[in-house]
């Protein structure tokens, strides 16, 4: 193979593209794309009902934690919950409640420190998610959820989270 002279251009084989298809939005059929998107527009009807019940799951593991105490059992299934939620907040159209349940995790993250975590300040999280959902407030653009993340992220670098 010769040697590539200054300012000439070599063509390297563009594996991907062999690999996932050319021509298709990278191999993956834009039909499939609408199928998809039409499938979820159908549930969305049913994403208020699976969002109330993804916080009442939040409530009732707060409930536990109330009564038994914050073991690191307890304390595991509360982070848990509170990551469902993070992850479906957005999906069922709550960034907020994506947001404040993301800044939930953060403050009960590191299992070290998961027992000082202060009760009001998760109480905090769990009733802003609430109000949320309840008041409507999807976003941080919103006043009133700009508000309640900002205050919440301050508390919880006070905490040193």
């Amino acid at each position: 193979m010769s040697q590539p002279k200054f300012g000439q251009t070599i063509q390297a084989p563009d594996a991907l593209r062999t690999r996932v298809g050319s021509g298709r939005m990278g191999g993956i059929d834009p039909a499939a794309i609408a199928k998809a998107e039409a499938a979820l527009k159908s549930l969305s009807g049913n994403f208020a009902q699976w969002l109330d019940d993804e916080i009442a799951n939040l409530e009732n593991v707060r409930a536990t934690v109330r009564s038994e105490g914050p073991s690191p059992e307890n304390m595991e299934s509360l982070y848990l919950r509170a990551h469902d939620l993070k992850g479906l907040g957005a999906t069922y159209g709550f960034p907020l409640v994506t947001r404040i349940a993301g800044l939930l995790c953060r403050l009960i993250d590191d299992r070290s420190k998961r027992l000082e975590a202060p009760m009001a300040l998760i109480d905090a999280h769990i009733d802003a998610i609430k109000a949320a959902v309840r008041d409507g407030i999807k976003t941080d653009d919103h006043p009133v959820g700009n508000i309640l993340v900002k205050e919440l992220e301050s508390r919880i670098e006070k905490f040193g989270a």
